[in-house]
């Protein structure tokens, strides 16, 4: 039986073969269901993917149904989607548009304080989550239910469908003495939860103990994809413009970790690959030779105009992804770093810390969590031998999960 999490149930209805409105936990707040927050002196943790069917901002929704909202939290890239780059911190200011305070939870804050919490009854979160662990926004809703526990306030989440689906888990499970703000309790690359099943779970496994009430979707079925949905698609964040950026990202956000390109300052962030120093029919033939379901890497040239290689020609590819339920983004991700590591072993390198607040710990130990992708790889180990393990342990995370899901 799943626990008492405050959840609102609906109905699902129907079946993956006719079309299913999905109700995100916002539009079913503003319908009237939980009319007890009405009450409340709320905080809204916000960005711009926070929005209705109609593309109204959760925000500007709520006040104007007369929702007691008494200040914002903005998470990594700023409550208002202001910071394009990667690791840019906001800060904290009034909001121009509503006057109310803005608290950045990605600057030297990370956590709210009890400054920040004073004289609010609750906390609402509404980010659109791509179901990734390194994706920030679950570590900054984790904090924030600490924070809320501490200070006795109620937690409340808007939960909203997870975009790459909720059947398919994928890479490794973070270990201990690996944690950072990418990734603070171990959980799998691609976990295949939404952010109130995430919650619930967290709140039990890590012994939060906040006040948590989850306003589910209506309508939203595990094996869904983005377009099932029927729900307007907004970057939640600049890096990942398109449904099908989120796609890849569970694997291409590996390339964070090395000094291959991952299509940032491109059109196609997470979907382009590749570095200067790279022979394209080189990597063509040996990306050939691996076993990649549901895509085609579609050999070409690009030209960042930010980040690694600004203003360089880099040789790489792009992936096509034609199959979702077959393609496995983290898998395919491992073969090209291989692929760079065995065809270019004196250019390749891993990148160096900081990255995302450590000072210490190898990025690519961070993002993959812990350090054997690295050390197998340096020691010329196929992609099966990488993942050697894998399965196993997103096994245990799945019986683990298994009794907090919310969705058929």
């Amino acid at each position: 039986m799943m626990p008492n999490t405050g959840c609102l149930s609906g109905s699902l209805g129907g079946n993956r073969n006719h079309f299913i409105q999905v109700t995100s936990g916002l539009e079913r707040l503003l319908a009237g269901e939980a009319s007890h927050l009405r009450r409340l002196s709320l905080g809204l943790i916000v960005h711009p993917a926070s929005v209705t069917r109609g593309f109204r901002l959760s925000v500007d929704a709520l006040l104007q149904e007369g929702f007691m909202v008494r200040a914002l939290f903005g998470p990594q890239h700023g409550a208002r989607g202001e910071k394009q780059d990667n690791m840019i911190e906001s800060e904290h200011y009034a909001d121009p548009y509503t006057g109310l305070p803005v608290h950045s939870l990605y600057s030297d804050v990370r956590k709210p304080t009890p400054e920040m919490l004073r004289g609010l009854d609750a906390i609402v979160f509404d980010l659109q989550d791509v179901g990734v662990r390194v994706y920030t926004f679950i570590w900054t809703m984790l904090l924030a239910m600490e924070a809320c526990a501490e200070a006795g306030l109620r937690f409340i989440v808007l939960d909203r469908p997870n975009p790459i689906g909720g059947i398919q888990r994928e890479g490794a499970v973070l270990r201990e003495d690996f944690e950072s703000f990418v990734g603070l309790h171990p959980i799998p690359l691609r976990h295949g939860l939404t952010c109130g099943e995430l919650a619930a779970w967290m709140n039990e496994t890590r012994g939060i103990g906040c006040d948590l009430e989850v306003i589910e979707c209506r309508g939203w079925r595990r094996s869904m994809g983005w377009s099932d949905t029927g729900l307007p698609w907004v970057a939640p964040s600049p890096n990942l413009p398109t449904p099908e950026s989120c796609l890849v990202y569970p694997g291409m956000v590996l390339l964070e970790g090395t000094n291959l390109s991952e299509g940032r300052g491109t059109t196609k962030p997470f979907e382009y690959f590749g570095a200067p120093y790279l022979n394209i029919e080189h990597l063509e033939d040996f990306l050939g030779q691996e076993r990649l379901d549901g895509v085609t890497i579609r050999p070409c040239h690009f030209e960042p105009t930010f980040q690694k290689y600004a203003g360089a020609m880099c040789a790489g590819g792009q992936l096509h992804v034609t199959d979702p339920e077959t393609f496995q983004p983290v898998r395919t991700a491992v073969a090209i770093i291989r692929a760079a590591r065995e065809l270019a072993s004196q250019e390749f390198d891993w990148s160096k810390p900081p990255y995302e607040y450590e000072e210490d710990l190898m990025p690519i130990d961070l993002i993959w969590g812990h350090d054997g992708l690295r050390r197998r790889i340096d020691d010329g180990a196929t992609v099966d031998e990488v993942l050697e393990g894998v399965q196993e342990d997103l096994d245990t995370f799945e019986e683990s999960v298994t009794s907090f899901l919310i969705y058929e």
